[in-house]
């Protein structure tokens, strides 16, 4: 506990144009990962374009990237790949560290850009909604011909924690 910093919430809302890997369509699931932690969604049955709106909530006592899986679920044989992508949450945890208060709800805190190096599809908007730092990624993801998931982050404090 006194190596907590507090809770890293990831909203997966959705898939958008992911690869087929049962004939036309897919079974698709989410893992997310970061350092020994690793969570996972439901599956979305017969979909390339899958809606999961599931919450995930990471520990975090030091940030480390994140790593999101895409699989496709099959019933007699080992889970299929559909891709993969890793994000930094530093931005967003420094945004928050910033401990704004009483601002514009959809105010612009930070924009994080798409690079060579993060799998950004488009510009990452850190932003204050409904009292709190929130940040909307979609990601491309990598080592297939197509898919973007699109996700959200948030930060949960931890009374007794570190803290940021």
């Amino acid at each position: 506990m006194e190596d907590l910093l507090g809770l890293l919430r990831i909203r997966v809302h959705r898939g958008v144009n992911l690869v087929a890997r049962d004939v036309t369509t897919s079974d698709p699931y989410v893992v997310i990962r970061m350092g020994q932690q690793k969570l996972k969604t439901g599956v979305v049955k017969k979909s390339i374009n899958p809606v999961w709106d599931e919450d995930l909530t990471l520990s975090v006592a030091e940030p480390l990237p994140v790593t999101l899986e895409v699989y496709d679920k099959d019933a007699f044989s080992i889970d299929d790949k559909m891709g993969s992508a890793v994000f930094d949450i530093q931005p967003f945890l420094e945004a928050v560290k910033m401990r704004l208060e009483n601002l514009p709800n959809g105010t612009i805190i930070t924009t994080a850009k798409p690079t060579r190096t993060n799998c950004l599809a488009e510009e990452s908007h850190i932003t204050w909604s409904d009292g709190k730092v929130v940040q909307n990624m979609v990601l491309r993801l990598q080592n297939v011909k197509c898919g973007e998931i699109e996700i959200r982050l948030s930060w949960i404090d931890v009374p007794g924690s570190k803290g940021l």
